[in-house]
């Protein structure tokens, strides 16, 4: 039964690999990787100079003193005395994020949500055509069944057609 069990669970585990949204998920994680690492150089290579140019050479380098003066030993770059608060990688991450997220917001999500847009209008006026297509059989139906009523049921009510005591029901 051991034997058995370990296999059901192998089974199940390759069941649980092989789903669309695991894959997807995986292939997501591994893009996502390769893209940070490129927003990240951009935003190092690019960004930060160009902020450099109004200041600090390296935008990660900004920083404030919160308590007293902040002394820096020269060799470890740390500060010695006082409270710095490193506010430039801070604002170095936000700037990655919000790149991150422009990015993905619309080369992914707003070019999907239209496309899903589009494509629940096809399927909206598909609906709308069938819809109008049974509504139409139904009443020609109803007009061919009041056409055989007719003829059956002379203009005057008179019976034809019928043997005596049966009678039209609606």
């Amino acid at each position: 039964m051991s034997a058995k069990k370990k296999v059901s669970l192998l089974d199940g585990f390759k069941a649980f690999l092989m789903r669309g949204n695991v894959i997807d998920l995986a292939v997501a994680v591994v893009i996502g990787a390769a893209f940070t690492n490129i927003v990240n150089t951009i935003v190092k290579g690019v960004i930060n100079p160009l902020v450099g140019a109004f200041g600090t050479k390296d935008l990660e380098n900004y920083s404030s003193c919160l308590k007293g003066p902040c002394v820096t030993d020269p060799k470890s770059g740390e500060a010695t005395e006082g409270i710095r608060i490193l506010w430039g990688s801070v604002l170095s991450a936000t700037l990655g994020f919000v790149i991150t997220a422009a990015v993905v917001y619309f080369l992914m999500v707003l070019p999907m949500a239209k496309y899903l847009a589009r494509r629940a209008a096809v399927l909206a006026a598909k609906e709308g055509v069938q819809e109008t297509l049974e509504v139409s059989e139904l009443e020609v139906l109803k007009e061919i069944r009041d056409a055989l009523v007719s003829q059956r049921v002379g203009p005057a009510g008179e019976n034809r057609g019928r043997p005596s005591g049966q009678e039209h029901k609606e």
